[in-house]
């Protein structure tokens, strides 16, 4: 096997890896596909993907750190989401990562209705209710984001395909 071959392979390998990270937030999905990207580029010799495409790519690639703070910050905002709330999804999310795909659906959710309930020192009904909403409302932010960022690997794939072949 030749030198270029590994690069492809080692590109290939980033690529998974980062469609993996776009869903599970311990890796850096979107950063690790530009880095496939990049290194498939580099292997050629940049002969068919040049300067253009990679800049487009590298564009996506921050646009893609945005879309992870504005997404959960509406999520979140939306329902009156307090700061402790927000630092407990956070919280939620890196102990979820520990309890495989349940934790990382669960902690995002429990992190987020602790924090509020801790902010609020509300027990009764009503603050429950409140506390229950910004845990909703903070996961549907989250799964926005992983949505749009889907969209945003895919988008990457594609100008990537379109610059290589045409």
């Amino acid at each position: 096997m030749d030198l270029t071959a590994l690069f492809y392979l080692l590109a290939g390998l980033l690529v998974v890896v980062g469609l993996a990270g776009v869903v599970l937030p311990a890796l850096p999905g979107l950063p690790l596909v530009f880095a496939g990207l990049l290194t498939a580029a580099w292997a050629d010799g940049f002969g068919r993907v040049g300067a253009l495409p990679l800049v487009v790519l590298g564009v996506l690639t921050a646009v893609s750190f945005a879309v992870d703070f504005w997404a959960t910050a509406v999520g979140a905002k939306r329902v009156g989401a307090s700061r402790l709330a927000l630092l407990g999804t956070v919280i939620g999310t890196f102990v979820g990562l520990f309890f495989g795909l349940p934790g990382l659906f669960a902690g995002p959710f429990v992190g987020a209705v602790a924090g509020e309930l801790l902010s609020r020192r509300n027990l009764y009904p009503a603050g429950l209710g409140q506390a229950a909403r910004v845990g909703v409302g903070t996961w549907l932010g989250i799964a926005l984001g992983v949505a749009l960022k889907l969209a945003l690997a895919v988008s990457m794939l594609a100008v990537f395909a379109f610059a290589w072949w045409f």
